[in-house]
């Protein structure tokens, strides 16, 4: 246990500085401080010490420097041991035990987009070095860096006789930690600045922990849910509005969803299984998308995870509680709808409000054992300037607009992707086959006679005629594809010798 005697306090967020600053008195610290800090606690009529009395040096260049001071830092540094001590003695400074500081809101103002100018000024200095000695030396110092530490603290201050270890350990991995955060936020915003981004040469990434989770893929596989500090995604920064705890692969599978359903028409809907949609559609109004969806491949839509791009009435709630669902995602949820939605056993409703609009790139992470891949963002690519009719035969124009939303599915289907689309409907998905012939010969086979008339988008080009072949046998008679193959010509004579019409867009979709 470490009995606190005296506080440095400064910080730039005053949430509860004023309790924590009150039960430091009360348990007999003296209250050091600066600036606006000082101020805020003179005004709840504590003691103040102003640090210009500790250091004999005036604050100067405007506040940037106040805190940079062998009086300060020595009081710090020093180990509880004899010898740091006597020296600190022999120069008349006191040990500092316990240091508040939040840091300037330097991610604020980056994530507004500031400029130079105003960014600059919200780089602290004094602020890190202090939490970054403080934290060295947690053995004897007590540092916290978040207003949500000081209950924790406050309490410890009323129940002992000082800080236990292990707190003074855990705060000083928080301070540690936020020192860092604050770092990777600056070195973006300099290496954008300086022309270096996405790709820099050394990539430093921060994420706040945002929930434990029940497990990972599998229960043995321990797992977490994390979030870019400041800047959230849709389904991360979603609202739930109740049902059971979501799982990892809950929430893989509302990514997925949602991602999918932003490339659909309004109202679109799709039903997500293994990351991959069993069925999808776009109908005039809600609850014509989500039968539509459900009826792609009503077994496989048992238990899936369905996301919708338009405020779910309560028609679309009644229709949807008919089905077994293990999550819904939504822009908005009616009163009613929402009532009757969560009146099922374990549903999980997420309401993501006007976020989400089709087309935003940023950038795309996966994990490797010692390392990770990035990659911009698969954006769909809906320009049919750069789309080419490459049979005599030209898409009829419902053709035409099953082709644009099988297109859209197929960019949202694990390689080698095959979609069967009719009447913006998805009727038949061949997914993550090693050959895209078994991927044709899949979605053929969950289609059945809905293939005949149903057109056929795939995610990169047919190697062989065989996909072409299999799928006009099945009964498609349009096809969209990306082409570049080698073999375009045979690919395309296939078409034209079987009556298809074929597009293709020069712009490959996989998604492994």
């Amino acid at each position: 246990m470490m009995p606190i005697r005296r506080a440095l306090l400064s910080v730039a967020d005053k949430t509860g500085l004023v309790p924590l600053a009150q039960a430091l008195h009360a348990s007999g610290a003296e209250l050091v401080s600066t600036g606006g800090t000082a101020a805020a606690l003179r005004a709840a009529g504590l003691p103040v010490v102003p640090l210009e009395d500790v250091t004999g040096f005036p604050e100067m260049l405007g506040g940037r420097v106040k805190t940079l001071h062998p009086a300060v830092h020595a009081g710090l540094l020093a180990r509880g041991v004899s010898e740091d001590m006597a020296e600190l003695g022999r120069h008349g400074i006191f040990p500092i035990d316990l240091v508040a500081v939040t840091l300037y809101p330097f991610e604020e103002a980056a994530a507004r987009g500031a400029a130079m100018p105003e960014a600059v000024e919200e780089v602290d200095i004094g602020g890190v070095t202090l939490l970054r000695a403080a934290a060295k030396n947690w053995a004897r110092v007590t540092v916290l860096c978040d207003p949500s530490q000081y209950a924790e603290v406050t309490a410890a201050l009323r129940t002992a006789t000082g800080i236990p270890e292990e707190l003074r350990l855990r705060l000083a991995a928080d301070a540690f930690a936020r020192v860092a955060a604050c770092d990777a936020a600056i070195a973006a915003y300099f290496q954008r600045a300086a022309g270096q981004m996405p790709f820099p040469g050394r990539l430093t990434l921060t994420f706040c922990k945002r929930a434990d989770l029940r497990y990972g893929e599998n229960p043995h596989q321990r797992a977490a849910l994390y979030a870019a500090e400041v800047i959230s995604g849709d389904v991360i920064s979603t609202e739930v509005l109740g049902g059971r705890t979501l799982s990892y692969n809950n929430i893989a599978d509302l990514e997925a969803a949602w991602a999918l359903v932003r490339d659909l028409p309004s109202p679109g809907a799709a039903i997500i299984k293994h990351a991959n949609p069993c069925g999808a559609a776009a109908a005039p109004t809600v609850i014509e998308a989500f039968l539509r969806a459900r009826d792609g491949d009503p077994v496989s839509a048992f238990g899936g995870i369905l996301a919708v791009n338009a405020p779910v009435d309560q028609g679309a709630a009644e229709a949807m509680v008919q089905l077994f669902l293990e999550a819904i995602i939504a822009p908005s949820f009616e009163p009613g709808a929402a009532e009757l939605l969560l009146a099922k056993k374990h549903l999980r409703l997420l309401a993501t409000g006007n976020r989400g609009a089709s087309g935003r790139a940023g950038l795309a992470f996966r994990s490797i054992r010692g390392g990770m891949l990035i990659q911009s963002e698969d954006v769909l690519g809906l320009d049919e300037a750069a789309w080419s009719v490459v049979t005599s035969r030209v898409p009829s124009a419902a053709e035409w607009d099953d082709l644009r939303f099988a297109w859209a599915v197929c960019a949202h289907v694990k390689s080698n992707a095959i979609v069967f689309a009719r009447d913006r409907q998805v009727v038949g998905v061949g997914a993550g086959q090693m050959s895209r012939v078994d991927s044709v010969r899949l979605a053929a086979a969950k289609a059945g006679e809905r293939a005949r008339g149903a057109v056929m988008a795939s995610d990169a080009f047919f190697p062989f005629a065989d996909g072409v072949e299999a799928a006009a046998e099945a009964g498609v008679t349009a096809v969209i594809q990306p082409g570049g193959s080698a073999r375009d010509a045979e690919v395309i004579a296939a078409a034209e010798r079987l009556g298809l019409a074929m597009v293709t867009t020069g712009e490959r979709h996989f998604r492994h």
